[in-house]
């Protein structure tokens, strides 16, 4: 699987954003349209007492992704009301057409008193070609289970034979380490079905392998059908230390699977590596693929989860 960086093709900090935003673009997520791609992300402001709200946004780039068309002039999604799952923000957000419509499953998050947060996934849908986004209802189409207790967010939805498949990620467990402030969550990816797109059935199992150990935290599945396989990226880290050591930082990570039901995991094939230096340099994560002129592509963000801006990379599937 051979990779080519296309470079860094958006930089929050050279673009005004609304809400007081400023600097990060996390979770870059595409909508491809005939002679344009809109590429979604959050970004930040800080609330008055000093703590981040996300909200999402949008930038238009032409088919070389080397220029931007335009940046949305407001947040496509209001957050939650007093005590929703979405009060404190939404990151990240994905899209997928529906008869017309443009569905977006999203990634709502509200502060906790012992632990940091608490994530479900919403549903929101657009009748205007994606600028604005009108949810279904205040509370979640996906929450917290039986076998899935907290942290049920980072939803990938993709239609396979008139099936929705979803792919998200789930909380384990909070662990505690005297090189954190705080509690520090572990998470893993899982799978669900829909014939709607609404409601949804699951397992709560994961379905990828750990590499590191029991504690590795994976991140934002995405996946693309292609060369007559189903093919899933991903980023994963350490639970501990990743936001000062980048050798416990995120990477990018890769599964396959032939059925929609069982996966391989082989991440040594995916020949994209850090950076020698710049924007990607420690740290490669929030991976989305999509297809668009015929060729396959992926949206990443780099250091510090995003907070300066995504890039892109081209693979070659011949």
């Amino acid at each position: 699987m051979k990779w080519k960086k296309l470079g860094r093709i958006f930089d929050p900090t050279k673009h005004k954003l609304p809400n007081n935003c400023f600097e990060y673009a996390q979770s870059p997520q595409a909508l491809v349209f005939d002679d344009f791609v809109r590429i979604y992300f959050s970004s930040r402001e800080k609330d008055q007492t000093g703590k981040f709200l996300s909200h999402v946004f949008y930038a238009d780039f032409d088919k070389t992704f080397q220029r931007v068309l335009l940046v949305s002039e407001e947040e496509v999604i209001s957050l939650g009301d007093l005590g929703c799952f979405d009060e404190h923000g939404i990151f990240p957000m994905n899209v997928v057409r529906n008869k017309g419509n443009i569905f977006a499953y999203t990634t709502g998050w509200n502060r906790k008193k012992s632990v940091s947060a608490d994530a479900s996934i919403g549903l929101a849908v657009s009748v205007d070609g994606g600028k604005k986004f009108i949810k279904v209802g205040n509370g979640p189409v996906m929450t917290a289970s039986l076998n899935e207790p907290f942290l049920v967010c980072d939803a990938f939805v993709a239609v396979f034979e008139n099936v929705f498949y979803m792919w998200y990620i789930y909380g384990t467990k909070w662990i505690n380490d005297a090189g954190e402030a705080e509690p520090q969550r572990v998470y893993k990816i899982a799978q669900a079905t829909s014939f709607d797109g609404v409601t949804w059935q699951r397992n709560g199992k994961k379905i990828i392998s750990d590499v590191l150990d029991e504690n590795e935290c994976q991140a934002l599945p995405s996946v693309a059908f292609y060369n007559n396989r189903y093919h899933m990226f991903f980023c994963y880290r350490q639970a501990t230390g990743f936001r000062k050591n980048k050798e416990r930082g995120y990477r990018i990570g890769y599964a396959f699977s032939d059925d929609l039901k069982n996966w391989t995991r082989n991440d040594v094939a995916v020949e994209i590596q850090l950076s020698d230096s710049g924007w990607d340099s420690e740290m490669m994560c929030y991976p989305h693929i999509f297809r668009f002129d015929e060729k396959v592509y992926l949206l990443y963000n780099g250091n510090e989860f995003g907070r300066f801006g995504f890039g892109i990379a081209q693979i070659d599937i011949k």
